[in-house]
This record gives structure tokens, C-alpha cells and sequence, in this order.
């Protein structure tokens, strides 16, 4: 039960993550990204034509495409980067599972597994998600997009922070209130900085006239392929570490029986 042992399960398990996130984002939400680029393409056409109303042809500078094909982007492009997210996930929960397993109370191998995967998904998707949600090509000030991600990397660093806090606080209560008790008041302070951090971090509000159902289904299919990336790796981590927990369980036992004959 060491962290090499957990990491490289980690690793082989946020590999088979991202290969399965790829297959959702291609069947689930590539569809929207297209009808999402073709609002953009048709919009910058009308714009265009507007612009050169009454002027001398465009010699056609800005015409050159764009530097990584469309056709790239969603097939290998797209891999690399859930392949790339899968495994860098998959690493750092098993490393985070390595350090809980034990700790967490009466919490075996398997369970302390599931808690950190789960809160994995909560603190990095889910909650930063709330507040500042996946948008499609369009969608957004190309001005206002390097303040907007700092914003989302901000959120998001708050609510990993404040989970790992709030865990280390709950081990700590639990000494003297119990552990159904600590629990409770950890995650209540864990859910008061993350509503006190959304009060303060800036509003975006920059979709204008996009289409308000293919926004919806958009973030819906960002959502579910973050989904499938943190089930997977949950799932898979829990079943390794627990085949593992056993085995290592199993071999003391022997080394315990032999050294009583």
C-alpha cells in the first residue's frame, strides 16, 4: 500500500478515464460545438459583408486558416486533451486515496477511495462549474477571456483548497465530537467559504443573443463528460485499491500465521 503503488494505479485508471471522456465529448458534445462554430462563422460573415458595404473588395488578408484544423481539433486534439486531463486526475486522486486511506475514521480502503473521487469531482467540476459554467465557441467577450479564466482557475483553487481544509477539519473534530458531527460541521464550513467565495468573484454574463436551448445542451454535455472522467476514475480506483488492500491484507495474514507456527 504505497503511493508508487497507488499513483501507478492512478495512472493506468485516469488513462481509460480520459479515453471514455473523449467518446462522450465526441458523441455528446462535438454536435453542439459544431452548430455553436456555425453561429460564429455566419455571425463574422454578416459582419464582414456589413463592414464592406460600399468599400472596394477585401483583398482577403485575414483568410488563412486557422492554425490548428478543425478536423485536428476534434479528433486527436480532443484526445490529447482528455488523455492529458484523465491521466494528470488519475494520478492525483490516487496520491490524495494513498494519504486518506486509514485516516479517515472507520472508513475502509475501498470507502476512503470513493470519498476522495467523489470530492475530487465536487471540488474541480461541480462546484466551480455553478458558478462559472462551460460556454461554446461565440459565446463570450474574446476580450474579457483571459480575466474570465483566471476567474475560473480562482474558484477552482478555492474549492480544492477549501475541501482538503474541510476534510482535515472533520478528522479533527471527530476526536471530540464524534464523526457524524464533525462531518456535518466541516462541511458546513466548507460550503460557507465556497458561497462566500462566488459572492466575490466577478459575474460573467457575456452570452447575448446565443441561442438559449443549444447553451443549455452544451453545458449539459461539458457537465457529462467531466462526469464520465471522475465516475471512471472512481470506480476504477476503488476496484484496484481494493484488490490491492486485500491482497496486502492477505499476505499479512500468512507472514502472521507463519510466524505463530
Amino acid at each position: 500500500m504505497t503511493p508508487r503503488a497507488f499513483l501507478l494505479r492512478g495512472l493506468l485508471v485516469g488513462l481509460v478515464a480520459g479515453a471514455l471522456a473523449f467518446v462522450v465529448a465526441s458523441l455528446v458534445g462535438e454536435p453542439y460545438v459544431e452548430r455553436a462554430i456555425a453561429i460564429e462563422e455566419s455571425s463574422a460573415a454578416h459582419a464582414h459583408i456589413g463592414d464592406e458595404a460600399g468599400h472596394e473588395p477585401a483583398r482577403h488578408e485575414h483568410s488563412e486558416e486557422a492554425p490548428v484544423p478543425r478536423d485536428d481539433q476534434r479528433t486527436w486534439g480532443l484526445a490529447t486533451g482528455t488523455l492529458a486531463i484523465g491521466v494528470t486526475y488519475g494520478g492525483i486522486a490516487a496520491l490524495a486515496a494513498a494519504g486518506a486511506v486509514g485516516r479517515l475514521g472507520r472508513l475502509g480502503a475501498r470507502q476512503s477511495t470513493a470519498l476522495v473521487a467523489l470530492l475530487g469531482f465536487v471540488s474541480t467540476v461541480l462546484l466551480p462549474f455553478l458558478k462559472y459554467p462551460a460556454n461554446p465557441p461565440s459565446v463570450g467577450n474574446p476580450d474579457t477571456i483571459g480575466s474570465r479564466t483566471g476567474d475560473y482557475f480562482a474558484m477552482q483553487l478555492i474549492c480544492v483548497a477549501g475541501v482538503v481544509l474541510a476534510v482535515l477539519l472533520a478528522v479533527r473534530l471527530a476526536r471530540r465530537l464524534g464523526g457524524f458531527e464533525a462531518t456535518v460541521a466541516a462541511g458546513a464550513t466548507y460550503l460557507a467559504v465556497i458561497v462566500g467565495a462566488a459572492l466575490l468573484l466577478p459575474t460573467v454574463d457575456e452570452v447575448g443573443d446565443f441561442p438559449a436551448d443549444l447553451l443549455w445542451s452544451f453545458r449539459v454535455s461539458s457537465l457529462m463528460t467531466s462526469a464520465t472522467l471522475w465516475a471512471t476514475i472512481g470506480i476504477g480506483l476503488v476496484a484496484l485499491v481494493g484488490r490491492l488492500h486485500d491482497r496486502v491484507v492477505a499476505d499479512s495474514e500468512r507472514r502472521a500465521l507463519a510466524a505463530a507456527l
